[in-house]
């Protein structure tokens, strides 16, 4: 793309001279001798970047740099000048002056500023961009009253630091509810670290939390920072606090109290300035009665208490969010897009989704992978377990041997994703509660086309 620059100064030589360089680099080149031509180019043509003249006549280049920023506040300014000072060049940097070059001017010097700032230039785009893209990754999706009800109640908690607790099924958008309490608040800038309890072992969980020291434990040959310490000033996400042990428990209620913690083998007390959201799949409650959760811990984090719908409660959303899957698969894989007739739509609407969002996203992308046409209908899709619709099996009905062990297998491998799930795909703890060997459970799952990798 040719970057359009603006030069302005009273000097018709210098206009000329850089217009010449500019020129020759590919730049589009627009000139104005006046501050107040200089505005008003600006205002019609949005230059990429702006060469000013500080000593002009009438409005000078301070003055033009000021009026400049307030009408446009993103637009870059270069200063230029024959009798520059060190006031002067601060006065300018105050103002929001991307650079300060001295006449006569070295046009080598002036080829790099102008280089550096538009690379500048390029790089906050795709910041902001990324940030775009990162808000529409936890954008909440549906319309239903219960998910209206979330976004109202997010736009009321999001402005504090107060602790939230979110309770919901498996699958059922808990991180994104968090990510969007995250993006909604004044530490949007800052980061949103997601800690997965239920999948870091006991002994490693207050390392990953809080960091440790060199020597520590065996193994810590270097000293290393926690997600505690990444998510200064911003957000730290525990999904499944419910599976944090006694000992970390009390030492995540102390950081809450006062935002103080010591590394694992350290004695030093440091601070961090982070928002604590947690989720959890469990119930709290009987955890408490039987003594695995503190009582202290889970009333401050649950300061604020949301709940995570299941998708059987917002059905009228699915429509909404195949789109919103179909948009991210192609945005993310490239390809040609495919639509979901609405008569597919419904098919999807009469299953009850044991496994939430996250069995729906799968299904959506299977379809997109494996339907060899530009549109999916209900035909596509295959007969799922659960739906409403399916008519029951009546006694003395005859099923082919084929048949039987087509659903002796569907119910498997629904099986074993439900269990995985329970585990957050954790594929030794989903062994050992199936009471099947860790190869063994390998094999079904590569039998049955388990992708567990796009969990993990």
């Amino acid at each position: 793309m040719q970057h359009t620059i603006l030069i302005i100064d009273d000097e018709k030589d210098i206009r000329t001279a850089l217009t010449g360089i500019l020129e020759d680099e590919d730049y589009q080149v627009l000139t104005a001798e006046s501050g107040a031509d200089g505005i008003e180019c600006a205002r019609q043509e949005s230059p990429d970047l702006i060469l000013l003249d500080i000593w002009m006549p009438g409005m000078d280049g301070l003055e033009t740099l000021g009026r400049l920023k307030k009408l446009f506040p993103h637009v870059t300014v270069i200063m230029i000048s024959g009798h520059g000072t060190i006031e002067t060049a601060v006065r300018a940097t105050k103002l929001g002056a991307f650079d300060f070059i001295e006449k006569p001017l070295s046009l080598e010097k002036v080829l790099i500023s102008v280089a550096n700032a538009l690379k500048l230039q390029e790089l906050k785009v795709e910041n902001a961009e990324l940030k775009r893209s990162v808000s529409a990754e936890s954008e909440l999706v549906g319309e239903s009253p219960v998910i209206n009800a979330i976004r109202e109640q997010i736009r009321r908690v999001a402005p504090t630091s107060a602790p939230a607790l979110i309770n919901g099924e498996n699958g059922s958008g808990k991180e994104l509810i968090a990510c969007s309490i995250h993006c909604n608040s004044p530490r949007r800038e800052r980061p949103f670290v997601a800690v997965r309890c239920s999948a870091i072992p006991e002994e490693l969980i207050e390392s990953e939390l809080f960091g440790h020291e060199k020597g520590a434990f065996v193994g810590a040959t270097s000293h290393k920072k926690g997600s505690i310490d990444h998510a200064d000033g911003g957000t730290l996400f525990l999904d499944e606090i419910g599976e944090l042990p006694p000992g970390t428990q009390g030492k995540i209620l102390r950081f809450i109290q006062d935002h103080s913690f010591e590394r694992v083998g350290g004695t030093r007390r440091l601070t961090a300035d982070v928002r604590i959201v947690s989720a959890t799949s469990r119930s709290l409650d009987k955890d408490i009665v039987s003594g695995t959760f503190s009582t202290d811990l889970y009333y401050q984090l649950s300061t604020i208490l949301f709940k995570a719908p299941a998708l059987r409660e917002r059905m009228e959303d699915i429509g909404l969010l195949v789109q919103h899957f179909v948009f991210q698969f192609f945005r993310r894989e490239g390809g040609d897009a495919k639509a979901f007739l609405p008569e597919a739509l419904d098919k999807l609407q009469q299953y009850s989704w044991p496994g939430n969002l996250r069995e729906l996203k799968n299904m959506v992308e299977r379809l997109l992978i494996v339907s060899p046409g530009r549109v999916i209908s209900a035909e596509d899709i295959p007969q799922l377990s659960g739906e409403s619709a399916a008519s029951p099996v009546k006694p003395g009905s005859s099923l082919s041997r084929s048949a039987l062990r087509d659903a002796r297998e569907d119910f498997e491998r629904e099986f074993i994703i439900r269990k995985l799930e329970e585990n957050d795909w954790n594929i030794s703890r989903t062994a050992d509660l199936i009471e099947l060997e860790r190869s063994n459970l390998h094999r079904k799952i590569k039998s049955y086309g388990i992708d567990v990798r796009r969990q993990s």
